[in-house]
């Protein structure tokens, strides 16, 4: 197919730092959104977006932008798209659907209507009509429909990006893959200092620190996308593309990756999704309290505490974030520290200035990033004279 607009969607807080990611790899940045990017190009293009892109969710290549007023208008342009040529008619068509429209109570009512038109026409071309279900693991088709604006796009990732693969053993309330990229990346880190990630949980930052130190593509543990069920599929050049990104990689990198934790079952947890990620010989693994946590050198200490959402989890989790204050102070000058939290009142408790809040979002949640220089010995600033 010709060049096209896409839309790579992503949660609210990170278009910024997947903007960036765009811009190197070498994609134009037609415009930002509250939750995606949009840039230009191909399917072969598209390819290559769902295997590097770290922060997106899915990868959306544009096929048509129409005007519908209502169902009957969306079912009659859709079923005059030539979708015999994109779709087998062998094959399976699941149609999701983002809507906004006065005439529609109800969006699946619009996914249906939107998937009836696109197989009516295949079976009308074809003689054969394709089966269709809410699995996402061959042919996605997204349709956006806002009042009269609407665009139908091929969902190119099927399954969001932010499913790695590696994470079998996710614990409680892990923090997404995506996510946890778009705090390693906000920090800096690029695999030449240490990064230290005391309270680890089931191993998300440490893993993405990994993939991110190593230039791995987080798309190469994947092995089904949506581009592979568009008619015309370039096997043989999504190969290559999957090799090239493979000799792209490090083999090891300069700095020293700590994971700790409390949790015997957490440790054990991230050590497990880290050897399905194929990371595990770089992250230096430990049970123990955050405060015992191993120091080498300088670099990045990243910690996401729990944030609690009930008053009686807010009163137990005030010490908790004295605690990081003082292990801050105490025992890692010479670090930039990170808190990752929800909970602004939490933060205050641990009585340091930020040097930076970024903003990011986590299930629905607005949460921060706190940065916080932690200087070897006492900071003095000397005020100097001025004459005039």
């Amino acid at each position: 197919m010709n060049k096209s607009r896409i839309l790579i969607t992503c949660p609210k807080g990170l278009p910024p730092i997947l903007k960036q990611e765009l811009l190197s790899l070498g994609f134009p940045v037609l415009s930002e959104h509250l939750s995606g990017v949009h840039t230009e190009g191909t399917l072969e293009d598209a390819q290559k977006l769902n295997l590097f892109v770290r922060t997106g969710h899915r990868v959306l290549y544009e096929v048509k932008e129409f005007s519908a007023r209502n169902a009957e208008d969306l079912y009659r342009v859709l079923a005059g798209i030539g979708w015999e040529a994109l779709i087998p008619a062998e094959g399976h068509i699941c149609v999701t659907s983002s809507v906004e429209n006065e005439t529609i109570r109800d969006s699946r009512f619009a996914s249906l209507k939107s998937k009836d038109a696109i197989v009516d026409r295949i079976k009308e071309r074809t003689g054969q009509r394709p089966d269709s279900g809410p699995e996402r693991d061959r042919s996605v088709v997204h349709v956006y429909w806002k009042e009269e604006s609407a665009v139908v796009y091929l969902d190119t990732s099927g399954e969001p990006l932010s499913r790695r693969g590696y994470r079998r053993i996710p614990l409680a309330a892990p923090m997404q893959e995506t996510l946890a990229a778009g705090v390693v990346l906000a920090t800096g880190w690029r695999g030449e200092a240490n990064f230290i990630n005391p309270m680890c949980g089931s191993g998300t930052l440490a893993i993405e620190a990994a993939l991110i130190g190593l230039n791995r593509a987080p798309g190469l543990l994947r092995s089904n996308f949506g581009f592979m069920h568009i008619k015309g599929f370039p096997e043989s050049a999504w190969n290559e593309l999957r090799e090239k990104a493979k000799q792209q990689s490090r083999r090891s990198i300069p700095g020293r990756i700590i994971a700790t934790d409390i949790d015997p079952d957490a440790v054990e947890a991230a050590r497990k999704n880290a050897t399905t990620a194929g990371v595990e010989h770089l992250i230096e693994f430990r049970v123990c309290d955050f405060r015992d946590t191993p120091l080498p050198g300088n670099g990045m200490i990243v910690m996401n505490p729990p944030y609690g959402e009930r008053m009686g989890e807010i009163a137990k989790l005030e010490g908790l974030y004295k605690d990081i204050g003082d292990f801050f102070k105490q025992k890692c000058k010479g670090y930039t520290g990170y808190v990752f939290t929800g909970n602004p009142a939490l933060s205050k408790k641990v009585s340091l200035k930020p040097k930076r809040s970024i903003p990011f979002f986590n299930s629905g949640i607005e949460c921060r990033l706190l940065e916080y220089e932690l200087y070897e010995g006492t900071r003095k600033v000397k005020k100097m004279k001025t004459t005039g």
